[in-house]
């Protein structure tokens, strides 16, 4: 396929990708959208326009929203439809290319539009599915001969986290504050994080909505899966050490969630497939799955200090995950768990085997023995505030390209 629009080979936004996302167009209005190279293109005017007619099962301008969740709720029969479509019309040749009252009115410059949240979050689900994370955080935090725990190699590990503050890229992140421990210290001490960190993860999205008593099986979990973002759960390592037990983080968590906003779909992720990490012991039945069920998604972490140039601090990769998505998704039903369009479900912190591919800076810097040097000579135990954070994902084969943009967010102090 060859688009009528001028892109860069190395843009993440080709005609393969065709994601989704929502944008504030001239400042007045928004609407549902897609993005082709630096060009996003406004889809609720392209519905006006008559040039989804053809789709069957859109038989409104669900475009005409603020979030994608009325549009994915649909169903992939009439979300891939429209992808198809979308495809159809940027190639060289196509009746849209030739419509130049239509591309006036429908694309716009990416540096014309503000990106929103993509989608409505009812519920957010964080698992903890990188061995290799799990392991080094076994290492520092308990007994490195037994570093993971008994349940891990059965289970994918997850917990409920807070929709609410999960936030688009691009918005600040205030530095939490909360009770810490020192360990010199007989009694906890209130004030802001000192360990602030980010968690290099991604994060799939629903579609459908079921109700309390059903389950969604390995096999059935894909077409339950509109797609995927890039997903930075920030993290108060001194704050989560003091609370976590004995149920998990809270206000280390809660205070914010970073998402890339473009939404990119399993089918542009479909030549990306690949196998998943051997898994032993074997698993329980309703855990198996047949096929590949792992994406070689290609992902980076920078650091940027105040008025100072970006850092790449990690290079990693969606391949290592353990736990797949249709693992994930049969386990946090099998009990019947009820789910909902827009559900989010992050991966847990990527990393993999080599330092340079671990995902957080409580690895990377092993709980701060070894600090990061940046390269305008400051180094790094964990997040100063001021600093940006940028995640990066993109995959690339035979010539063909599908990322995500990127994920950025900027620490503010503590208030």
């Amino acid at each position: 396929m060859k688009s009528f629009v001028e892109y860069s080979s190395q843009s993440d936004f080709s005609i393969h990708n065709i994601p989704f996302g929502v944008a504030v167009f001239n400042k007045e209005y928004i609407s549902c959208c897609t993005r082709i190279g630096d060009q996003v293109i406004d889809l609720a005017t392209l519905y006006d326009f008559a040039y989804f007619e053809e789709v069957e099962g859109l038989d409104d301008n669900v475009f005409e929203a603020y979030t994608l969740n009325e549009f994915i709720e649909l169903g992939k029969p009439v979300t891939n439809a429209v992808r198809t479509k979308i495809q159809e019309l940027l190639q060289e040749g196509s009746i849209l290319s030739k419509d130049q009252k239509t591309i006036e009115a429908a694309f716009y410059d990416l540096d014309k539009v503000k990106m929103m949240m993509p989608v409505h979050v009812p519920n957010y689900t964080d698992f903890y599915s990188s061995i290799e994370h799990a392991t080094n955080v076994g290492k520092m935090f308990r007994d490195p001969a037994n570093a993971l725990l008994p349940n891990w190699k059965h289970l994918p590990v997850g917990y409920h986290g807070r929709a609410s503050s999960i936030v688009v890229s691009g918005t600040e992140i205030i530095r939490p504050k909360g009770q810490t421990k020192p360990a010199d210290a007989d009694q906890p001490v209130f004030g802001p994080c000192k360990q602030l960190d980010f968690e290099l993860e991604m994060a799939f999205i629903l579609n459908k909505n079921t109700e309390m008593g059903e389950s969604i099986s390995t096999k059935d979990a894909e077409e339950a899966i509109f797609g995927m973002v890039i997903f930075n759960d920030w993290s108060a390592r001194d704050i989560q050490s003091w609370e976590y037990v004995p149920l998990g983080p809270f206000l280390a968590k809660n205070f914010g969630s970073s998402v890339s906003p473009w939404v990119v779909t399993l089918e542009a992720l479909e030549p990306f497939r690949t196998t998943s990490p051997k898994q032993d012991p074997e698993v329980l039945d309703y855990l198996k799955f047949e096929g590949d069920k792992n994406y070689d998604i290609n992902l980076e972490v920078y650091i940027q200090p105040e008025n100072g140039d970006q850092n790449r601090i990690s290079e990693s990769n969606y391949k290592h995950m353990y736990w797949n998505m249709a693992q994930q998704l049969a386990h946090h039903t099998v009990n019947g768990c009820n789910v909902e369009v827009g559900d989010m479900y992050a991966s847990g912190t990527i990393s993999g085997s080599d330092p340079k591919s671990f995902g957080s800076m409580l690895e990377l810097t092993w709980r701060g023995q070894n600090p990061i040097i940046l390269s305008n000579g400051e180094e790094r135990k964990f997040i100063n505030d001021n600093d940006t954070v940028t995640m990066k994902a993109w995959a690339e084969k035979d010539g063909v390209r599908v990322g995500f943009g990127e994920v950025s967010g900027k620490i503010i102090p503590a208030v």
